[in-house]
């Protein structure tokens, strides 16, 4: 017989003043994989966290002004070596040395810096993930702009993040799980931090990592859903060809792979970790 699966739980710790949520499943006496978050929250890694925990004490962080966390990102804290650092002090909060790292979206960003830059990253999985110039989208670019930002309102921001969403996944979400997905900006204060994560998006922050990626050489796998219409997966297959120690694995699905394929996804970063 099959054991139970792990709950997963909602957390928080204290960062420089600042309440960050996360969640969290598995024995903490497993090897800690902390996971990340770009344009999104914690939410995209929450169906495949319980798989996860057989083998990992998982952590998927909601950073500052996003998910269920406090705070507010402003453009200046919301760069991704910004963020890096933010994630850094993180894990010396919950006691974390050296860690198992995932990223998604722009936190797949801010994965490389750390994996690249900090030292205490001793795998890597980027999964749909911004690299070299992949970004930022349209979508996102368009925000720089701050007269767009000024002129753009809650409910239109809601709304942008209700079709985004939708084009991210291959399935049609319930309307309960859309509702999930949309909840953190309901709030201002999150609205302006999605806001300025788009402000900082800056493909120089990817392409500047490349020559300590490939010194780093930390053991990488890319997990990407192949119909993604943001992260293109011809990047990905490029990741590979030029940073020693990483591979791909394919999934079926689109930008969140997790919500389309996952036990595939589940089963890829396990191997992942065991190997």
């Amino acid at each position: 017989m099959a054991s139970p699966r792990l709950p997963v739980r909602r957390e928080q710790i204290t960062v420089n003043g600042t309440g960050l949520s996360y969640l969290t499943c598995g024995d903490q006496g497993a090897g800690p994989h902390l996971l990340l978050h770009g344009t999104f929250w914690s939410r995209v890694w929450q169906p495949v966290m319980p798989g996860l925990a057989d083998q990992a004490h998982c952590i998927a962080l909601d950073l500052p002004g996003f998910g269920r966390s406090d705070g507010e990102l402003g453009e200046s804290e919301a760069t991704v070596p910004a963020l890096a650092d933010t994630v850094l002090q993180a894990a010396d909060a919950l006691g974390l040395d050296t860690f198992a790292l995932a990223g998604h979206d722009i936190g797949g960003g801010i994965a490389q810096h750390l994996a690249a830059r900090s030292g205490r990253v001793s795998r890597m999985v980027l999964m749909n993930s911004v690299m070299f110039d992949s970004w930022p989208v349209p979508a996102v670019e368009r925000f720089r702009d701050p007269a767009v930002r000024r002129a753009t309102t809650a409910g239109e921001l809601r709304e942008g993040r209700s079709q985004a969403t939708r084009r991210a996944v291959a399935r049609e979400l319930s309307s309960e799980e859309l509702a999930d997905y949309l909840s953190p900006w309901d709030s201002p204060a999150r609205v302006r931090s999605w806001m300025a994560m788009a402000a900082a998006a800056d493909q120089r922050y990817t392409l500047e990592l490349l020559p300590a990626l490939k010194a780093a050489a930390v053991p990488t796998r890319l997990i990407w859903g192949r119909d993604d219409e943001f992260q293109k997966i011809g990047f990905a297959r490029r990741y590979v060809e030029e940073i020693p120690g990483s591979d791909l694995i394919e999934v079926a699905g689109k930008h969140i792979p997790t919500e389309d394929s996952p036990d595939d996804v589940t089963a890829a970063i396990l191997e992942h970790l065991r190997s």
